[in-house]
């Protein structure tokens, strides 16, 4: 022991665990009457949040919920799934939000590997909740949300409690747990599972706290924003933003549907400053019918994750009066760690180059310690030259616990210190970096790897395509080859061959797709394109 620790210990005057819930606690005392919540005709300051919130914790607490035990929740974007997140980590619990658009079968297999205790879940899911619950042998507590948004007429209970009449039984002067340690578990969230089981990522108080002063200081959050939330609080618990906007008192707007109509009105109603969203939602933004467009206000700042988005779709948006910030990140690192952070001489580009920068997933958010682009055989870094592809991999405070019950896997993600990411991507000399493709979906042709990103990139700038999926299709000759999956806009013709000459244009020879196949894609609930369905399909075409 050295001077700088003798007699200088943690006590509770210089330590409290990290929890992002003493940002509604604090909003509560300093900006009690401004408006939090807006939902339809239902609004709410943030004193009437923080009472729900607590006076439903002291509910739960009441029924036996306590530290450790999980709390599942099925619902869509409305008041009662932003109140959760305060609510059920209030009690020491864990909130485990469930994806709205799963079937009853993987929904029954979250609800009985979470050890759920008690689900909360809209009426508008009734037929696949009681299908789920059918599949776990135990009892569950139900409590319904009758929103009368849904537009159920005749919505059929779920469980014996409802909502509102459950919180009336929680007490008002009710005082919530903070956790013993910002280690302890707040969020479990499922992956996808579209290889498998859907993996349980266990996030902590410390990793949530710090992930939302992240987004603060790397989207240069003001307080009082206006935040649209299209956003599925299900995915990656919002990615954080239900703690974050507490700590900005922001004004929230809630969207039950995710329609372009009603973004549009929504927009310019309550002057919306901030949404998020992935590609899929700017694409339907960028390419609404005129008559549903609205001038634009104010600039709308929109940050979007996932797939990396054409730039044609970012050119598209910027000319509606959007300024989109891409991020990156996975359910495993609590959402986006990375973002494309603006340099102000890009503002002399041409909007071309603009866009095509705007794609890139660009540099560490401040809570991120260490992105490296790592060759996965040695753990050498690749070079900065914007070609060399190697895998992304992360050291930060926001890297998952692990998963639920599965410490091979979590041991598996985590080898030589690095959590895996499976994305390949490049660095380019300015130190940015650009996500190329997943591992499992770079093709591999004559020896060359060709990355499916840039591909669709490329055919999605022409006027036609609305979104384009490239996967990689046997080949006795090549090995691979590329295989286009493509969406028209609604009422444009296109076909194989003004496609093929039009990537000619702007792709070397072998990457050009061989097989063109226009369809609907196929795309999971957040948006993102199921390549795994597209890739069995083109195992068969001729």
């Amino acid at each position: 022991m050295n001077n700088y620790d003798l007699g200088m210990e943690q006590n509770k005057a210089n330590y409290i665990p990290l929890t992002p819930l003493s940002f509604l606690d604090r909003i509560k005392d300093v900006y009690p009457d401004y408006e939090a919540i807006v939902y339809k005709q239902r609004k709410y300051n943030w004193k009437q949040v923080y009472d729900r919130c607590t006076q439903f914790a002291s509910a739960l607490t009441k029924i036996g919920i306590g530290e450790g035990d999980t709390v599942s929740i099925m619902a869509a974007n409305t008041p009662e799934i932003f109140e959760a997140h305060y609510s059920i980590p209030m009690t020491g619990g864990v909130i485990n939000t469930i994806n709205t658009r799963l079937d009853a079968k993987t929904v029954g297999y979250i609800l009985d590997h979470s050890d759920a205790k008690v689900l909360i879940v809209d009426r508008q899911f009734h037929d696949v909740v009681v299908n789920a619950l059918e599949q776990v042998n135990r009892d569950i507590v139900v409590i319904d949300i009758d929103d009368q948004q849904a537009g159920l007429e005749n919505s059929r209970p779920i469980g014996d409690l409802e909502y509102e009449s459950f919180l009336e039984t929680g007490d008002r002067d009710f005082e919530w747990i903070r956790p013993n340690d910002e280690w302890q578990a707040i969020g479990l969230s499922y992956t996808s599972g579209t290889t498998g089981k859907p993996k349980g990522v266990v996030y902590h108080h410390r990793g949530s706290y710090l992930m939302s002063m992240g987004s603060v200081t790397a989207w240069n959050m003001p307080n009082k924003l206006t935040y649209l939330y299209t956003v599925p609080m299900f995915h990656c618990n919002g990615w954080g933003y239900p703690w974050t906007l507490a700590m900005l008192h922001a004004k929230i707007i809630f969207i039950r549907n995710i329609v372009v109509k009603e973004i549009f009105q929504l927009i310019s109603q309550y002057k919306v400053t901030h949404f998020g969203g992935a590609p899929i939602v700017l694409n339907m933004i960028a390419n609404a019918p005129q008559e549903e467009q609205l001038a634009i206000p104010n600039k709308v700042y929109v940050m979007t994750a996932g797939a990396p988005p054409p730039s044609s779709i970012l050119k598209k948006m910027h000319s509606l009066g959007f300024e989109v910030m891409h991020v990156y990140g996975l359910t495993e690192t609590y959402g986006h760690v990375v973002h494309c952070a603006w340099n102000e001489t890009w503002d002399l580009l041409d909007q071309e180059k603009q866009s095509e920068l705007r794609s890139y997933q660009g540099v560490r958010y401040p809570h991120t310690e260490e992105i490296a682009i790592l060759n996965p055989d040695n753990y050498s870094p690749v070079p900065n030259d914007g070609t060399t592809m190697g895998e992304i991999m992360i050291r930060s405070n926001t890297v998952m616990k692990g998963y639920y019950k599965n410490p091979e896997e979590t041991k598996n993600s985590m080898k030589e210190g690095w959590f895996h990411s499976g994305d390949l991507a490049v660095r380019h000399p300015n130190g940015y970096i650009q996500v190329k493709d997943r591992s499992k979906d770079i093709i591999i042709s004559g020896g060359e790897n060709i990355s499916s990103v840039e591909i669709e990139n490329t055919i999605t700038k022409h006027p036609s395509v609305s979104l384009a999926a490239v996967v990689a299709k046997p080949d006795e000759k090549w090995g691979e080859t590329p295989c286009a999956f493509i969406e028209l806009h609604e009422g444009q013709l296109v076909d194989e061959e003004e496609l093929s000459k039009f990537c000619r244009q702007h792709l070397a020879g072998f990457k050009m797709p061989k097989t063109f196949v226009f369809c609907i894609l196929p795309k999971t609930s957040t948006g993102k394109i199921q390549k795994f369905e597209l890739r069995e399909q083109a195992k068969i075409i001729k």
